[in-house]
């Protein structure tokens, strides 16, 4: 990892300023974690915690009441206790405060309502649904309060995981598999999540609710009230046993999935060896070795689990038995009324929920402690870098002092006792011996490596009192490994620059804006969002953004990737909020592109689009379309299902003639396919079908032919007849006529050469062009960006803008000459500079695996570039790039070097020690110094300080640029790169 790649993610840091506002939770966030899961929660959730408690405290006495009410409906209004004295009526609803005598006793704060029997039912059954509704409020606010507490506990302990994954140094990374931390901040961390919020609530709530049930069962009889108290502390000593063998395995099921995990990632990234070496079956057969362990274990997990749930369930039956038998008992004797029994039957329906409940909470509590404290092992303070957001700051200058440093590795010592010295700036030279000393020396002087033994200096200051931010912005380090993240080009170069926007957060009156910035506080996350002002202009010495694309582009082509990403521009799309001037260009360019074929007389070589005109060069669904899919709906198989193309098709009456199209095509590549392997160059010239489908379409042709025999053998009736009439997709299912259609679509005349278009058919195609156009346009279905001879096509590339048409594929080398012509028009118009910063936002990949392996060593050495780095460390960054382009990029970058700007690079030999000022050559574990040897083969002149110069400011490149040769060259005075050829022929693909 690079210091590009690795000091750069410190960009969540406040670059020496401390924490946003002076937060103390976004401050914890970088530190460590709480050895105790309970007290890490309680630290940051504490006043969400007391306050959910309190409503649970809040809610008892209506869960009282409502255990209590049973009772009364049964023995006051059912049995009449309330009207035993005679009386026809009670009162109701009677609302009285119980005081002591001292202050006054009881005092009535409402007489309540005079209710005859039924009255009181009904009014006794309605309070009873009322609090049973109060009731349920208050669980469902106290649920959806501690599970909003657990998802922003679980946010913040993420967060706080992947902020001291940054501070893993190299050599812990080496040691750790990325999958698996990934599955630690991902997977491993959930349950955990899962658990903070019912930590201190779920007890506090179910606790309550099961003391209050029990309290209720004690106060109607002591001994029901003993037997429940019996049975539950039966549970809470048995059933917590059996389950701690279900902590064991659970416990041996978490480390086999994380070794699974890191397993699967080992042969992702082997694959390419997995591959060569065919060892295929010996993967399968060890992964499924470690699936049958996982198995294995769950199976024993599932047993355990199972047989302890059957016992808490038998215990949980028993009791009701018991209350039955004994409560009737006690009814019978007159010592417990049916209402009482009633009520403590119904209370104790409500108490094994919460025990179980309660049981469960203890055995995840065992279970997650223990998950938390594995990964509190992955997370040590040892193997984290120190932090520092204050510390030294200044320009890299002076003495440069290596003292007694040593390294060491498992494998044993890579440097011993090395003392050296250096005057900063200057160009120094690392000449490898083919061990990894010299390695890992370059990586120590970027503060890549923390060595075992002695210290860094620079002017007498050791590097390890520099804040973070500032060795982040001096020192860049590029490696022959790039690392490169999913995005574009200009994403990846200016990743060095993001640093938090000045003057913190803006006010921002949108208010989900404001919604998650209060979410950030509360758990701990960057209250920055991720919209503009993150690019550090000042750091790149550019104004703005179009300066630093202009300074980006100057480097690319210095190093020679400037015609590719003219390329990336002209298959790259032009997008009118972002490149408005280039958006209006493209349309003068696309009429002087057309002019200039005219003039010269090879207006044939494009057969322009033409809404009124079927394009013979185009698919029979970009004829149809007229314009370039933005929605899956409108692509391939899609397309030919869609229900507003269908309709339009068959209201032109060209259904049925697209399924004989596609029924001739599936017969004739049948016939031409059969018996081909996998992969052959035919596959790839008739692009209908793959070999994967061939049996599909055989299939479906099978079907085909069973229903014309029936029709044969039937052949006077009128179903025969009409059947005769339709010829086409009545003989197919509609599955079988989909993909049948779908086979036209991708058919141009001139190229596939079965002679299946006719004039009538184009002249059909248009008119079904224009009815899909009006019935999208009235729908506001939209799906299809459109082409307009006076607008751009967003969706299209920007060559496909600049043709407006498409080469004409039966004149040879028709490519080549419109390839020439679109130069030409480019250059007379000065528009590649423009078409540049369109290939700026061409998408790499993952790993930017869309690239090759010197276009992303170059993007990783222009991001370090870019960023104006006091010291620059290659360490093998130009060894992708081939052996010429490499010697000229560096003598490129050792003219650059200078004056306030060092230069350190690993060399594999002597040949190129001459260039540099210092050499330093590793023997063993040793590093020497060793005289330049003057005037080496190939030295490029070293120019004095007024010599140089930074991208864009007008300055030569020198000798070291001109050995650039073919790539970019600096034109004098200037400082703009030459035009670039455009090389490669456009293709015909929209």
């Amino acid at each position: 990892m690079s210091a590009v790649d690795g000091n750069d993610r410190d960009r969540g840091r406040d670059d020496g300023r401390g924490s946003r506002d002076g937060d103390a939770e976004a401050r914890d966030a970088q530190g460590g974690l709480d050895r105790s899961l309970f007290r890490y929660v309680w630290r940051h959730s504490k006043r969400d915690q007391i306050m959910i408690c309190a409503v649970v405290l809040a809610s008892l006495p209506l869960y009282f009441a409502s255990l209590d009410l049973p009772r009364r409906i049964v023995n006051e209004a059912i049995q009449g206790h309330a009207f035993e004295k005679g009386n026809p009526t009670t009162s109701f609803l009677v609302l009285r405060l119980h005081l002591p005598d001292m202050l006054g006793g009881d005092k009535a704060v409402f007489d309540g309502f005079d209710v005859d029997r039924f009255g009181l039912l009904f009014g006794l059954s309605v309070l009873f649904l009322l609090l049973v509704l109060v009731n349920g409020a208050f669980k469902y606010w106290i649920n959806v309060a501690k599970g909003t507490l657990g998802e922003r506990m679980l946010r913040r302990l993420r967060f706080q995981l992947f902020s001291l994954i940054l501070r893993f140094p190299p050599e812990a990374l080496r040691q750790t598999k990325s999958s698996e931390l990934a599955t630690i901040v991902r997977d491993e961390v959930e349950p955990v999540g899962g658990f903070i919020g019912d930590a201190f609530i779920l007890p506090a709530h179910l606790g309550t609710q099961a003391a209050t049930a029990m309290t209720f069962i004690l106060l109607q009889n002591v001994w029901l009230g003993l037997m429940a108290a019996g049975v539950v502390g039966v549970q809470f000593v048995v059933i917590p046993r059996m389950r701690r063998e279900l902590l064991r395995l659970g416990r041996q099921r978490q480390l086999a999935s994380r070794r699974l995990a890191g397993r699967v990632g080992e042969v992702v990234d082997g694959i390419e060896a997995v591959h060569s070496n065919g060892t295929e079956a010996w993967e399968r057969a060890e992964i499924g070795h470690r699936l049958f362990h996982l198995f294995d274990l769950r199976l024993r997990i599932y047993q355990r689990k199972f047989m302890v749930k059957f016992l808490n369930n038998l215990l949980a039956q028993m009791t009701p038995f018991l209350f039955y038998c004994i409560g009737g008992y006690f009814a019978l004797k007159g010592q417990l009324s049916i209402g009482q029994l009633v009520a403590v039957i119904a209370a104790y329906r409500d108490l094994p929920p919460p025990l179980k409940e309660l049981i469960d909470w203890d055995q995840q509590r065992l279970d997650v402690q223990v998950k938390y404290e594995q990964v509190l092992q992955q997370f040590l303070p040892e193997r984290l870098r120190p932090t520092r957001t204050e510390g030294c700051d200044g320009a890299l200058l002076g003495p440069l002092a290596l003292e007694e440093v040593g390294v060491r590795e498992p494998a044993g010592p890579v440097l011993e006792g090395v003392s050296l010295a250096v005057a900063l700036p200057t160009r120094l030279a690392i000449v490898s011996d083919g061990t990894p000393s010299a390695s890992a020396l370059a990586r120590v002087v970027a503060h890549r490596l923390a060595p075992t033994g002695g210290r860094v200096t620079v002017a007498g200051r050791d590097l390890s009192d520099w804040s973070s931010s500032s060795l982040a912005r001096r020192i860049a380090y590029a490696s022959v490994e790039p690392v490169l993240f999913p995005g574009s080009l200009r994403d990846n170069i200016v990743y060095g620059l993001n640093r938090p926007p000045p003057g913190g957060q803006a006010a921002s009156r949108d208010a989900e804006e404001q919604r998650r910035i209060g979410e950030a506080r509360r758990t701990g996350n960057p209250l920055d969002g991720l919209g503009d002002g993150w690019v550090d202009y000042v750091r790149a010495g550019q104004p703005d953004e179009a300066a630093l694309d202009r300074a980006i582009l100057d480097w690319l082509r210095r190093i020679g990737m400037g015609d590719e990403v003219y390329r990336f521009g002209l298959l790259g799309q032009v997008d009118p909020d972002r490149h408005p001037d280039l958006a209006a260009r493209v349309i003068e360019a696309r009429a002087g592109l057309r002019a200039s074929l005219a003039r010269s007389g090879r207006d044939h070589l494009v057969e322009p689009f033409d809404v009124a005109r079927y394009n013979r060069q185009a698919t029979v669904a970009e004829n149809l379309l007229f314009g370039v899919p933005t929605s899956p709906a409108f692509i391939g198989r899609a397309l030919a299902e869609h229900p507003v193309v269908r309709a339009v098709l068959d209201r032109c009456d060209l259904t049925d003639s697209l399924v004989l199209m596609g029924e001739q095509i599936a017969s004739t590549m049948l016939e031409i396919f059969r018996g081909l392997p996998t992969g052959h160059p035919l596959f790839e010239q008739f692009s209908f079908l793959s070999a994967d489908e061939l049996p599909e379409y055989e299939a479906i042709l099978a079907r085909r032919t069973a229903v014309e025999a029936s029709v044969a053998r039937h052949r006077g009736s009128r179903l025969s007849k009409a059947r005769r009439r339709l010829m086409g997709l009545e003989r197919y299912g509609s599955a079988d006529a989909t993909r049948l259609i779908a086979l036209p679509l991708a058919y141009i005349e001139p190229r596939h050469r079965l002679g299946l278009i006719d004039d009538d058919f184009r002249a059909r195609i248009v008119e079904a062009r224009g009815l899909l156009h009006g019935t999208l346009e009235a729908t506001d279905e939209g799906g299809v960006d459109f082409y307009d001879s006076e607008a751009v096509c967003v969706a299209a590339p920007l060559r496909d803008n600049l043709l407006f048409g498409r080469i004409n594929q039966s004149v040879a080398d028709a490519a080549g000459a419109v390839t020439a012509a679109i130069t030409e028009t480019v250059e007379e118009l000065d528009l590649a500079d423009a078409i540049a910063r369109v290939g700026l936002d061409h998408q790499v990949g993952p790993s930017g695996r869309l690239l090759s392996g010197p276009q992303r060593a170059a993007v990783s050495l222009v991001r370090a570039l870019i960023r104006r780095p006091d010291l620059l460390v290659l360490d093998g960054a130009l060894s992708p790039m081939g052996e010429n382009r490499a010697k000229a990029v560096l003598g490129l970058l050792l003219e650059r070097s200078g004056d306030e700007r060092s230069l350190v690079v690993v060399l594999p030999s002597e040949r190129a020690a001459g260039l540099f000022d210092v050499v330093w050559r590793a023997q063993g574990t040793r590093i020497s110094v060793q005289a330049p040897e003057a005037g080496g083969t190939g030295a490029p002149e070293t120019p004095g300080p007024d010599d140089r110069g930074e991208p864009g400011d007008g300055a030569g490149a020198g000798r070291g640029a001109a050995a650039l040769s073919g790539d970019a060259m600096t034109e004098p005075g200037d400082g703009r790169a030459a035009r670039p050829v455009l090389a490669g022929p456009p293709g015909n693909d929209a």
